[in-house]
């Protein structure tokens, strides 16, 4: 089973970032976070790195059910999409696949959110 799905898109790099920002919002989730992987390299280890940003995508509802269900899940929280350059012109959007990442906990009512949740990813990142 793999953990992600990803598609590459023809797009500059700030437009795939604002697309799949709004694909998102329109299956109900938000950006908790954003984190500019080759802004930490460069400040932290003086590397060059190419364009890659890890959005911490959240849906609160399906948050919250799954907090519910399995008090420590946390841990695996928000669901991360990542934008990156892959050097042929193109930009990937890739999404953890929240029933691949849920795998190692044993709970049916976690299952089934998990479930609805990778749907909603997928539906966001065919959209692009």
């Amino acid at each position: 089973m793999s953990y992600y799905f990803s598609k590459k898109i023809d797009s500059t790099f700030d437009d795939a970032i604002a697309r799949v920002t709004e694909e998102l919002k329109k299956e109900g989730f938000g950006i908790l976070t954003e984190i500019d992987v080759k802004e930490t390299l460069k400040k932290k280890l003086n590397v060059d790195f190419y364009r890659y940003k890890i959005l911490g995508a959240c849906n609160p509802p399906f948050a919250y059910q799954a907090l519910q269900a399995e008090a420590k899940v946390g841990t695996m929280l928000p669901c991360n999409v990542i934008v990156q350059e892959t050097g042929d012109g193109f930009v990937e959007i890739s999404a953890v696949d929240p029933l691949a990442s849920m795998a190692a906990i044993r709970n049916e009512k976690l299952e089934s959110i998990a479930k609805e949740i990778q749907a909603k990813l997928k539906k966001v990142i065919n959209s692009l």
